[in-house]
């Protein structure tokens, strides 16, 4: 979906799905990709797959800002430079009524998919501002606009990392930065195996494995999105389940 060759992408939550299938994405469209996931093993394997000079592999807990820092610092010794972050690591427990949820349980999940975010976006900007350019997508969701039952932490952080999304472009884009969003829709990934074992009834726990996309095709999307497409996306959420973007991206005929 594009040419990033000489563009340097850092990814978070990169061990599985969505990160691991956008890491491929963008070093087959040559980019170099910085890995960043608490799983030491799965990401230092997935930059062994995608070659030494291609990707390196960061172990990160990105609850703490200082660990993504020094993320940040480690890619750009590495390919120097830094052109666009993926704010991709998130959970999906406690799955919980409002009610009944583990209020230790619930904080983290904030931690690490609003905090998480911020960390990424914070650690990012100023390197990016001070190189004129830089894109920042952070995957979003439905559920930040439509409650689910059982899933209050998780939809009040993709709400929050929404509003970030668009403080940041507001913030930013005169700095020369691309914030955007991009909202999948429900993708074949554990968390939906998480979701599926749950205790709680919702309309996403009854769809069936095959009703899913692959994580291919949010990888593709952000591809898309982080080449010259990005542009006309600044402070927006991209969907995946628009049929338009879907036709755009060769998904569907």
């Amino acid at each position: 979906m594009g040419d990033m060759a000489g563009k340097v992408v850092l990814i978070t939550g990169a061990s599985r799905g969505i990160g691991a299938a956008a890491a491929r994405a963008f070093a087959e469209a040559g980019a170099h990709v910085g890995l960043i996931a608490r799983s030491k093993d799965e990401i230092a394997t997935l930059a062994a797959e995608l070659g030494s000079n291609r990707a390196i592999a960061i172990t990160c807990d990105i609850v703490r800002f200082w660990e993504i820092s020094a993320a940040v610092d480690a890619v750009i010794e590495a390919f120097g430079r830094l052109d666009v972050l993926v704010n991709n690591a998130g959970v999906i427990d406690p799955i919980a009524r409002v009610d009944e949820a583990d209020p230790e349980a619930w904080g983290q999940l904030i931690d690490i998919n609003l905090k998480g975010a911020f960390h990424g976006l914070r650690a990012a900007a100023p390197v990016m501002t001070a190189q004129g350019a830089g894109t920042i997508i952070t995957i979003s969701s439905g559920a930040a606009t439509t409650p689910i039952e059982g899933w209050s932490a998780y939809c009040a952080s993709k709400a929050g990392a929404k509003m970030l999304t668009e403080a940041a472009d507001l913030e930013l884009r005169g700095k020369g930065l691309r914030v955007m969003g991009l909202s999948p829709g429900t993708v074949a990934t554990e968390m939906q195996k998480v979701i599926k074992g749950s205790g709680v009834d919702n309309r996403v726990r009854r769809l069936e494995w095959e009703d899913h996309i692959p994580p291919e095709w949010p990888a593709r999307a952000l591809v898309w999105m982080a080449g010259p497409a990005g542009d006309d996306l600044c402070g927006q959420e991209v969907s995946l389940r628009d049929e338009g973007v879907r036709r755009t991206l060769g998904l569907i005929h």
